[in-house]
């Protein structure tokens, strides 16, 4: 693991704190986890990834919050973090998460359609 990648998860972990325990901004929902981090070899930029738990609305205000907290929570890692220089937080939308849930669904739906189709055939072979 290289030095971006160790400050990438120190900064991941700090963010997670903060969002968390800190932030007391209304428009942030309740479950939100940063779900990873990516900082720029410079160490100028954080690219911060966050999956929002609610509908549109909610994850289009929960954005909008973090973006405006983006100045405190930066100051924050640099004060937690000792860096020569803080990253810029960048925050993104991850809908990785919902994307894994839908996708588990659509495969529990077909198994179940399957096993429906094989009982029903099963039982027009018993007929005969």
């Amino acid at each position: 693991m290289d030095r971006t990648d160790r400050i990438s998860e120190e900064i991941k972990r700090e963010i997670s704190i903060i969002i968390q325990n800190e932030l007391k901004d209304p428009r942030l929902a309740k479950m939100i986890s940063v779900t990873s981090v990516d900082v720029t070899r410079d160490l100028r930029y954080a690219k911060v990834y966050v999956s929002v738990l609610g509908n549109e609305d909610e994850k289009r205000d929960s954005c909008s919050g973090l973006k405006s907290a983006a100045g405190y929570i930066r100051r924050e890692i640099g004060r937690r973090i000792q860096l020569r220089y803080t990253p810029e937080i960048i925050f993104e939308l991850d809908d990785s998460i919902e994307r894994g849930v839908y996708i588990n669904k659509l495969i529990n739906d077909t198994l179940q359609d399957n096993r429906r189709e094989a009982d029903a055939e099963k039982d027009s072979g018993n007929d005969g």
